[in-house]
């Protein structure tokens, strides 16, 4: 769980940027390593009515190559000889779920944790010349795993989204903001594994139900972030919609719209002596 709650908290976090000044190209350490604690508001599962708050370790960073980068935009590579084309590696989980504890799913088994990864092609579509304001469209394509007792496919995911990236937000030095906000759409295994009830855990109150493939309802998130000298600081809230998704009649969906949030600080341990020339 700690793993998947890891991933969860710095890839909402590190939405809204983890450097004090993206918007010039400056002499920053080639790597950067930290160590923090965050805490995370989180449903069960989505369409869960039922959430518990958790406080996790929260790693921290950076890495700046001539090919492959690690930073508060993810991990990336240079395959494309463009700036406003990315090719990223996304990554994504899934909370590990006691059926014995939620109440939606007594009796039935346990949700084991996943983790999510796969490629993200991402557009830039608008930014300033002082690139204060960036405008991108992601599409992130990622297969799903469990992770509990071996490796096993539970299909795929799709999450087309646009990000708007705000430096100085406000005319604060160093606070970055970023809004994200997109559909979700999933295969027929991934949908399956969260919302399906086999015939045999079936009950009165929670007939038997056969998930199908398609769209997966909409996210919306808002993250703000600092990087100062020996610590990066950062917060997200992030509204979630299952209104209009292909399982929103699943007996397992108690809620259709809700709300998660995180906070987390790291500090910052070390930093390469080796300086190169970056523009975050």
């Amino acid at each position: 769980m700690l793993i998947r709650l890891r991933f969860a908290l710095l890839a909402c976090l590190s939405l809204a940027g983890a450097l004090a000044d993206p918007a010039m190209a400056a002499d920053k350490p080639l790597w950067e390593l930290g160590i923090g604690i965050g805490a995370l508001s989180f449903p069960d599962y989505r369409g869960s009515d039922e959430s518990d708050l958790y406080a996790i370790p929260l790693p921290y960073f950076v890495y700046r190559g001539d090919f492959i980068k690690a930073d508060r935009q993810g991990i990336r590579g240079a395959f494309f000889d463009s700036d406003r084309i990315e090719l990223n590696v996304t990554l994504g989980a899934s909370l590990p779920v006691k059926s014995k504890d939620n109440g939606a799913r007594q009796g039935m088994p346990d949700l084991k944790p996943s983790v999510e990864i796969g490629p993200s092609l991402d557009l830039n579509l608008w930014r300033t010349l002082d690139s204060r304001y960036t405008l991108d469209l992601r599409l992130p394509v990622r297969t799903s795993v469990t992770v509990e007792s071996g490796l096993h496919d539970i299909g795929w995911v799709f999450s087309p989204r646009l990000n708007l990236d705000i430096v100085d937000v406000a005319g604060l030095p160093g606070w970055n903001l970023g809004v994200l906000a997109g559909p979700m759409y999933g295969s027929k295994r991934n949908h399956e594994f969260f919302y399906s009830v086999a015939d045999p855990y079936a009950t009165a109150d929670r007939p038997a139900y056969d998930a199908k493939a398609g769209y997966a309802g909409s996210q919306f998130l808002v993250a703000a972030s600092k990087r100062y000298p020996h610590y990066w600081l950062g917060a997200f809230v992030r509204w979630d919609s299952l209104k209009g998704a292909v399982f929103e009649d699943s007996p397992l969906v108690k809620r259709d719209t809700y709300f998660a949030a995180g906070v987390g600080i790291a500090w910052i341990l070390g930093e390469s002596a080796s300086r190169v020339e970056a523009l975050e």
